[in-house]
């Protein structure tokens, strides 16, 4: 016989198991944490990210005062894609070719000491402090050194018609007949003009400099023989040497290089000659400590990748990475360095 239950007007409630009520707070529980902890998650990745960056994370603008396509220009743009990956933001080159460098230098002293603007200097940079007798900045005082990227030793290279195979032989030449050989000069108050002249100094001889509208004209010459000697970079060179239409007669870093066997450091006959061209990068002055120890450090890793060293080496250029307190000092003295040999070149900008 069916057994009929009362029906109550309203529905019993009744409380679920123990054990299932605590799986559900542990659930609430779970719940409510993630909604808290996945926020603080993304902010600490966030942060994280960011942890590199400079300038608050906006674009970096490093200055070239020379041409698309040259030496410095090569080495802003290696080491800009290197910082970027590094620095987790952009970098970008902007040329302001002109004045040699003191455009792009003089933009750069008046930038803000944020990390966000810096320059890619060069040679000139030191010896414009005595090339040019006034300046609208002070290359010591109105920037930050950040790293000494790069140094290109150079070649003194002659025609093959030259009587003369090495250093020694060509200081008897020029000594013998005094103001016969001639200097090509790419570009005068240049590191490579400059090397000229202290080779003059130190060795007592006299060389008659030709000044050119550039490089490639000035190489021209010393190829058609119509100029016996020049200071030049690896680079422009090194197909010639190797064609057998130029000779090496001496390098002028302080050991010998693997692209010209057989060229002997200027430095072992004229004791104290060393000429190497280099690239630094710069900030303006007031940049603070943290801001350019980020940079430097993306910029030596940047420098200590394998393919970047065996790209900068294939150039002749030599990888350096120099600290910030260090390259500091270089460009004071080598301001000095450079000082008496621009007094006794007696050259003045074009």
């Amino acid at each position: 016989m069916p057994v009929f239950r009362p029906v109550s007007s309203s529905p019993i409630r009744q409380s679920p198991p123990v054990p299932a009520r605590r799986t559900t707070l542990r659930r609430v529980a779970a719940m409510a944490a993630c909604g808290l902890i996945l926020p603080l998650a993304a902010a600490a990745q966030a942060q994280g990210q960011g942890q590199n960056q400079v300038a608050g994370g906006k674009p970096i603008r490093i200055l070239v005062g020379a041409p698309a396509g040259g030496t410095t220009d090569t080495l802003a743009r290696t080491i800009a894609q290197e910082m970027s990956q590094l620095l987790e933001q952009s970098v970008v080159v902007e040329n302001r070719p002109g004045a040699g460098g003191n455009i792009a230098a003089e933009l750069v002293a008046r930038s803000a000491p944020d990390g966000s603007t810096l320059l890619m200097s060069f040679t000139s940079h030191t010896i414009n402090a005595t090339l040019y007798k006034k300046l609208p900045f002070d290359p010591v005082q109105d920037f930050t050194p950040v790293t000494l990227v790069a140094t290109v030793p150079s070649v003194l290279v002659a025609t093959p018609k030259l009587p003369a195979s090495n250093v020694p032989e060509l200081i008897r030449l020029a000594r013998a007949e005094p103001g016969k050989l001639n200097f090509a000069i790419g570009s005068v108050g240049s590191s490579l003009h400059m090397a000229g002249d202290m080779f003059k100094m130190m060795t007592g001889t006299y060389i008659v400099n030709i000044p050119y509208k550039g490089t490639a004209p000035a190489l021209t010459d010393v190829l058609a023989g119509q100029c016996e000697l020049m200071f030049a970079s690896t680079i422009n060179v090194l197909p010639h040497v190797r064609a057998g239409k130029l000779k090496v007669l001496g390098v002028t870093s302080p050991a010998p290089m693997s692209q010209f066997p057989g060229a002997a450091p200027i430095g072992a006959t004229v004791k104290g000659f060393e000429s190497s061209a280099w690239f630094g990068l710069f900030g303006p002055a007031g940049m603070p400590a943290e801001v350019t120890q980020a940079l430097y450090q993306a910029a030596r890793k940047g420098l200590e990748s394998p393919a970047v060293r065996k790209r900068l080496e294939n150039d002749g250029a030599q990888p350096v990475g120099m600290a910030p307190e260090a390259f500091a000092a270089f460009v004071k003295q080598d301001v000095k360095r450079w000082a008496s040999v621009v007094k006794y070149s007696g050259a003045s900008p074009e």
